[in-house]
């Protein structure tokens, strides 16, 4: 079976901006794939165990780490018979170096939401119940060396959620190098603004050293109001014209009822506040003038 003949395609974005969205309609094109479950930090991490966050350096590709990681995408394109191999960790913001140093010929599509949304929504996921069967098709790819390691953040992680009076994990999304003091200074809500803004900055400034060529960036609000015509950017940025029957599930799946929803919840005093917390980022990304 054909091993992977086009470089992968790694998708950018924080947490709640729609990665897994724009995941599923790249996946629907013929040769493209990714792995059956939602994320894979455990391989990325592989080899960099204990580094104490997901910020990773080039110099972190060591020559044995980016052999490993070479071999699970060549596995999985020729297990799947892909051409190109698609890969969605939204940690991979904090990474884009390290990632570079390891495929040098990737293609990086950058999606990005305004953070008030995202924060919104990533808030929900802090303090949402655990989900057995999501863990479980992770779980299927932890490197076994690496499994008590995980096994025993899991446990901790649920231990304390139970005894937190804002019934939150003890962590959930990209770890940031400061996560642990942004968790002692701000409310959970100003937590998940903060790690948006973390994710994006790192990601645009580790994007810049890269070609035009190689990244592609675009607007969540962009592609859920307006799918077919965000996507046919995207479509000459891979250089690929897929028929409207190969995507349309995909397609249809997209909806701009998220835009603004986040918020909506929060209210506007909430909404204000986190919108002056990470006011630097979303003037760069021009939400805020």
């Amino acid at each position: 079976m054909p091993g992977a003949t086009s470089p992968p395609v790694i998708i950018v974005g924080a947490p709640r901006s729609g990665t897994n969205m724009l995941r599923d309609v790249l996946t629907e094109l013929p040769g493209f794939g990714t792995w059956p479950c939602d994320e894979i930090n455990y391989i990325w991490r592989h080899g960099n165990l204990h580094q104490p966050s997901d910020r990773f350096t080039p110099d972190m590709a060591t020559p044995g780490v980016a052999t490993y990681l070479r071999r699970q995408f060549e596995r999985l394109a020729r297990r799947n018979g892909l051409s190109t191999v698609v890969e969605k960790t939204c940690a991979n913001s904090l990474r884009v170096g390290f990632i570079n140093a390891v495929f040098p010929d990737a293609r990086y599509v950058f999606i990005y939401r305004n953070g008030v949304d995202a924060a919104a929504s990533a808030t929900r996921r802090w303090t949402a119940q655990v989900e057995l069967g999501y863990l479980a098709r992770k779980a299927r790819w932890v490197p076994p060396a690496d499994l008590p390691h995980y096994g025993w953040r899991f446990v901790k992680n649920r231990v304390h959620k139970v005894r937190s009076d804002e019934q939150r994990l003890a962590f959930w999304g990209p770890n940031l190098d400061d996560m642990q003091r942004i968790l002692d200074r701000h409310p959970l809500d100003e937590v998940c603004a903060l790690q948006w803004a973390a994710c994006v900055d790192t990601a645009l400034d580790d994007l810049v050293p890269i070609g035009s060529d190689r990244v592609h960036h675009i607007k969540y609000e962009n592609l859920a109001i307006d799918p077919s015509g965000t996507l046919n950017d995207l479509w000459r940025f891979i250089g690929t014209k897929p028929s409207h029957d190969e995507l349309t599930p995909a397609i249809d799946a997209i909806s701009p009822r998220s835009v603004g929803k986040g918020t909506q919840d929060l209210g506007p005093e909430a909404a204000k506040r986190l919108a002056a917390l990470v006011a630097g980022t979303l003037e760069r990304l021009g939400y805020q003038r």
